[in-house]
């Protein structure tokens, strides 16, 4: 028995559909009405990130728009509360299913990089939804607004690009699986 088929095939594809349920109740739901209303995009979709002057310009945007405000924090209160969770094990999951990191590489890895490869689900979540609750004070009427202004830009990166390298990592793993000569 190989390392990491302990995990059953349906459990990670289960996730991967209820990943794309949700991320479809995001997009219909929210996103696409929240650009209708507003003619701009919701921060959380901006892949190349973005500075404090766009939260600015949303808060701007928020204070003149009362629809697009309720919009936007029942997408934080609704989908955006489930999402994270998911996408965390479903990419957990998924590094567990292709095994140890070192047989990953061809070759033994320190234990403490193997630990920290292991570790990029759990950092995309938490910056996903650090990011959601620094949108939530940057876009309300808290007296934090200032430092989650400048904070929710970094949280975006981090999200990002932990799940790029968590992408990566997965696709570069199934291909080396795929092409190796011992797969079952």
């Amino acid at each position: 028995m190989k390392a990491g088929s302990g995990i059953p095939l349906w459990i990670v594809a289960l996730l991967a559909a209820l990943c794309l349920a949700v991320l479809a109740w995001t997009t219909f739901g929210f996103v696409v009405p929240f650009k209708h209303e507003t003619g701009q995009a919701v921060l959380d979709t901006y892949f190349a990130g973005y500075d404090e002057a766009a939260v600015f310009h949303m808060q701007k945007l928020l204070d003149e728009n009362e629809t697009a405000t309720r919009l936007l924090r029942a997408m934080y209160f609704g989908p955006e509360l489930i999402f994270p969770a998911l996408l965390t094990a479903l990419l957990f999951l998924a590094f567990l299913r292709l095994g140890p990191a070192g047989a990953w590489f061809g070759r033994s890895l320190p234990p403490l990089v193997g630990k920290a490869i292991f570790l990029l689900p759990i950092v995309y979540g938490i910056a996903d939804y650090g990011e959601n609750i620094a949108s939530l004070i940057a876009f309300g009427d808290s007296g934090s607004g200032n430092l989650a202004t400048e904070l929710l830009p970094w949280m975006t990166r981090l999200k990002f690009a932990s799940l790029a390298i968590c992408f990566i990592l997965i696709v570069r793993l199934v291909i080396a699986r795929w092409l190796s000569p011992g797969r079952d």
